[in-house]
C-alpha cells in the first residue's frame, strides 16, 4: 500500500509541475503591453517601460517561471498586477464559496446517486426504469436551462429560496444554507444522473457475475452478499466517475455563480482572465489542479481499498 500512494503522489508531483509550466508559457507567450494597461494609454514610453520591468516582464519566460516557482513553493503567489492585492488573500476571499458548492454537490451527489443506482440495481422493474429515464434527461437537458428553470420556480414563483446573492456560514448557518441550496441542486442534476446509472450498470453486472452465484447456491443471506461483496466490487466504478465529475464541477461553477451572484473563484475567474492579470489566472489554475489531484489521489486511494488487485495496476 505505502508503494502505490508512493507512485500516486509521484504522478501528482510531476502533474502540478507540467501543467503550472504550460500555464506560465501559454499565458506568457502573447505580447500584452500590461504596463500600458495599467498607466493608461496617455502614459509615456519611458513609465511604460519601467512598470513593465517593475513587474519583471523583460526577463525570459523561463527564468520568470522558475522564479515564480520559488516562491510559490514558499505559499508566496504574488500579487495581482491590477488591485497589487495578494494572490493568496484574494483567492482566500472567495474559496469557501466554491468550496461550499463543491462539497454539497459531491456529498448529494454521493449519497442520491448512489442509493439510486443500487435500488435500481437490485430492484430492477419500475425504479430501473425511472433511473434510466432520469439518468437520460439528467444528461440531455443544458445544465443553464435547469438553473434558469430552479431559479424561477423556487425562488421568484415560490419564494422558497434567494434568487441570488450569498451568507457566509460564520455570519448564519441558515442564511448561508438557503443561499447555497439552489446552486447546489442545479449542479447535482446531471451529476446524480451519471453516478445513478453508472452504479445501477455495475450492480447489475456484479450481481450476474459467478462467483455471486456460486455465493447464493451456497445460501448466504441476500443482504450479506449485496453489503459485503456486491457493493463493494460495484463501487470502485462509481468512485472513478464521481472523480471525474468533480473536474466538471470547477466549469459549471462559473455558470451557476453567474446566475446566482456568488462572489466565487468562477466568477472571479471570468473577471481577472478578461484583464490579462496572469498572477491571479496562475493561482487559481493551480489551486484547480491540486483540487483535481487530490481528488484524483482519494479515489485511486478508495479504489485500492475496495479494490486490492487495483493498486498494482
Amino acid at each position: 500500500m505505502v508503494g502505490f500512494i508512493a507512485r500516486r503522489l509521484g504522478a501528482s508531483v510531476v502533474l502540478l509541475f507540467v501543467t503550472a509550466l504550460l500555464t506560465f508559457v501559454l499565458l506568457s507567450i502573447p505580447n500584452q503591453d500590461v504596463g500600458r494597461q495599467l498607466l493608461g494609454i496617455n502614459a509615456s514610453q519611458a513609465a511604460i517601460d519601467s512598470k513593465n520591468a517593475q513587474l519583471g516582464l523583460d526577463r525570459p519566460i523561463l527564468i520568470r517561471f522558475f522564479d515564480w516557482l520559488a516562491h510559490a513553493m514558499q505559499g508566496d503567489l504574488g500579487r495581482s498586477w491590477f488591485s497589487s492585492e495578494q494572490v493568496t488573500i484574494a483567492i482566500g476571499n472567495r474559496l469557501p464559496v466554491t468550496l461550499s458548492l463543491v462539497i454539497g454537490v459531491t456529498l448529494v451527489t454521493a449519497v442520491v446517486g448512489y442509493l439510486l443506482g443500487v435500488w435500481a440495481g437490485v430492484r430492477r422493474g419500475r425504479i430501473d426504469r425511472f433511473v434510466q429515464i432520469f439518468s437520460v434527461a439528467g444528461y440531455a437537458l443544458p445544465g443553464f436551462l435547469v438553473t434558469i428553470v430552479i431559479v424561477i420556480v423556487f425562488a421568484v414563483q415560490l419564494r422558497w429560496f434567494p434568487a441570488i446573492g450569498y451568507i457566509p456560514i460564520t455570519q448564519s448557518f441558515t442564511g448561508w444554507l438557503s443561499t447555497i441550496t439552489l446552486p447546489v441542486i442545479a449542479l447535482s442534476i446531471s451529476a446524480v444522473a451519471g453516478i445513478a446509472q453508472q452504479v445501477r450498470s455495475s450492480v447489475i453486472e456484479v450481481v450476474r457475475s459467478d462467483y455471486i452465484r456460486t455465493l447464493q447456491t451456497r445460501g448466504l443471506p441476500p443482504r450479506r452478499i449485496l453489503f459485503r461483496h456486491v457493493l463493494r466490487n460495484a463501487s470502485a466504478p462509481a468512485l472513478t466517475v464521481l472523480g471525474m465529475q468533480f473536474v466538471g464541477l470547477l466549469g459549471g461553477a462559473v455558470i451557476v455563480e453567474q446566475i446566482f451572484g456568488l462572489p466565487g473563484i468562477g466568477s472571479m475567474a471570468i473577471q481577472y482572465t478578461t484583464r490579462g492579470d496572469i498572477p491571479i489566472i496562475m493561482g487559481l489554475v493551480m489551486l484547480s489542479a491540486i483540487g483535481v489531484v487530490i481528488v484524483n489521489l482519494l479515489v485511486d486511494l478508495g479504489i485500492g481499498w475496495l479494490l486490492p488487485k487495483a493498486r498494482v495496476s
